[in-house]
This record gives structure tokens, C-alpha cells and sequence, in this order.
């Protein structure tokens, strides 16, 4: 990583991140040579990412020509705007955010009981503590469908937190975000007044 200030290393604060996130995108390999992303629901299980899809169409058809994929998630939290200091460059704008790639090998679950579990850890997330019915191996829907586990060979993380601004411009910012208080402010502000 190019700007090693802004990296993540500690293993909690990336499974965070995955766990905060409900949609990840996938990149995989096209036949014609091209990344292919697609948007996935997708659940950190078990030190994998689990998804399930059609069991047709051009993610699979990827993934069965080569298995290599990358995938990402990113929390967009605060966009620092031209409002903020008129007297900067346009070309000063800039994004805060936190972001994990993974590079990994996707496979297709065969086995009945892991599909069970990686699609009940699925649900389980998006209810967020809502109660549901809990599938098994042997509920009819859990043959029918795909389900594809990535198994991380690599991961990398970052937080884009004014890293690189002196102390004093950091709290110009956090005070100016806290006051602003638009959706990602308070965030934002906080992890810049604690960097």
C-alpha cells in the first residue's frame, strides 16, 4: 500500500468494516478479458465471504473459467467540499472512507450442510437480530440454489482520515464536520479528531 498512514492492520477493526457492510462487489475474470464487478449480499463467515446467485449467468461462468477474484466493500463517510475553504483549489475536494480488499479463490458449495450455515449466517446479518426460521441441509431450497465461498488468500484494508494534515487542520476539519452534521459528519469528525 502506496500510503501506509491510511492502512488498516489490526485484524478487529477490518472484520468491522465486513461486518458493517451489507453489499460487497465482486470482481472476477471476463472471457473477453475484461474485470466483470457485480454487486453481492454477502455475509464474513467462518474467515470466508459466502453469496449466493443464480445458478447461471456471467459471475458463474467467471468464476468456473478462473477462480482468482477480488472483492471490496467500502463506508463512504464524509465528502470534505469546496464550502469548506473557498480559498482552496476545486481539485481539494475530497472523500473520508474506510475500504478492504480481499484477493481469493471462489468455490462453489457443494456440501449441503455448509450451504445451510453460510445462508442462515446470510439472513442473520441483514435481520440484524430479527428472529427467523433457521434452514437445514435438508430444506428443499438449499440444493436448488448456488452458493460460492471466497477464500481469502489476501487482504488489505485502509481509512482515508486526513492522515496526512497537520494536527491543527485536523481539528479545523472535525469542527467544521461536527458543526456541518450531514449523514457520515460525526463519524467522520470523530476518527479525524482521534487520528
Amino acid at each position: 500500500m502506496r500510503r501506509k498512514q491510511c492502512e488498516i492492520t489490526d485484524k478487529e477493526e477490518i472484520k468491522q468494516i465486513l461486518e458493517r457492510v451489507r453489499i460487497g462487489r465482486l470482481a472476477t475474470l471476463g472471457k473477453d478479458g475484461y474485470p466483470y464487478i457485480t454487486p453481492v449480499n454477502y455475509v464474513l463467515h467462518r474467515d470466508s465471504i459466502y453469496f449466493h446467485c443464480a445458478h447461471k449467468g456471467e459471475k458463474t461462468d467467471n468464476i468456473k473459467r478462473c477462480d482468482k477474484v477480488c472483492f471490496e466493500v467500502d463506508i463512504p463517510l464524509s465528502y470534505l467540499g469546496v464550502d469548506y475553504d473557498r480559498s482552496r483549489p476545486s481539485c481539494q475536494v475530497h472523500q473520508f472512507y474506510h475500504c478492504v480488499i480481499i484477493r481469493g479463490r471462489a468455490r462453489f458449495v457443494e456440501d449441503l450442510e455448509e450451504k445451510a450455515d453460510s445462508l442462515n449466517a446470510l439472513v442473520r446479518v441483514h435481520e440484524e437480530g430479527g428472529s427467523f426460521t433457521s434452514i437445514t441441509a435438508e430444506t428443499k431450497e438449499v440444493g436448488l440454489c448456488t452458493v460460492i465461498a471466497v477464500r481469502i488468500d489476501s487482504i488489505s484494508a485502509k481509512s482515508d482520515l486526513a492522515q496526512k494534515k497537520e494536527s491543527s487542520e485536523k481539528n479545523r476539519i472535525a469542527k467544521y464536520l461536527h458543526t456541518r452534521n450531514l449523514p457520515g459528519d460525526q463519524e467522520a469528525a470523530r476518527y479525524i479528531g482521534e487520528k
